[in-house]
């Protein structure tokens, strides 16, 4: 059975079929560090699952509000006309906790606080935290991923 282990002290991502290591990526995570209150703008620790997997066909680098595509392909041009946006491409896999009370449920529900593992511009740096909270990888590294996971996937994220 596949398994996704985040080290947010490594600012790495980690897919295991068992005990076999299969593939390893460097993410991006909360600029503000782990926690899991709504609103705080942090990474939630914990064990996880894959809710949804969004986007499949989608070119790299297509634009999403809202889980749905917006028909725009990123591009630099379009990062400078937008310089605040939240940029989520790509691919979209949607977490929800599986432990009542820490991330799931009441204010701090994973799902609720809409953290994604999600495509990031090519310029983003990688294996630094800096995103809203959600965990933020290279475009080509996610179609990998999404293609190799399913739904209901657990992930675990660990400080």
């Amino acid at each position: 059975m596949k398994r996704i282990e985040i080290d947010l002290a490594k600012q790495q991502l980690c897919l295991y079929e068992g005990q076999k290591r299969l593939r390893e990526y460097p993410v991006s995570t909360a600029a503000k560090g782990a926690g899991e209150q709504n609103g705080s703008e942090c990474t939630p620790r914990g064990r996880h699952k894959i809710r949804a997997k969004i986007g499949r066909g989608a070119p790299p680098g297509a634009v999403f509000a809202g889980r749905r595509p917006t028909g725009e392909i990123y591009t630099p041009e379009l990062g400078a006309r937008y310089p605040q946006r939240d940029w989520i491409l790509t691919r979209i896999l949607w977490l929800s906790g599986l432990e009542p009370g820490k991330n799931r449920l009441h204010d701090v529900d994973t799902l609720r606080r809409y953290i994604y593992i999600h495509g990031t511009p090519d310029g983003t740096r990688l294996g630094v935290p800096g995103s809203r909270g959600c965990v933020r990888m290279r475009n080509a590294d996610l179609v990998e991923l999404f293609d190799l996971v399913p739904a209901g996937t657990e992930v675990t994220i660990n400080e």
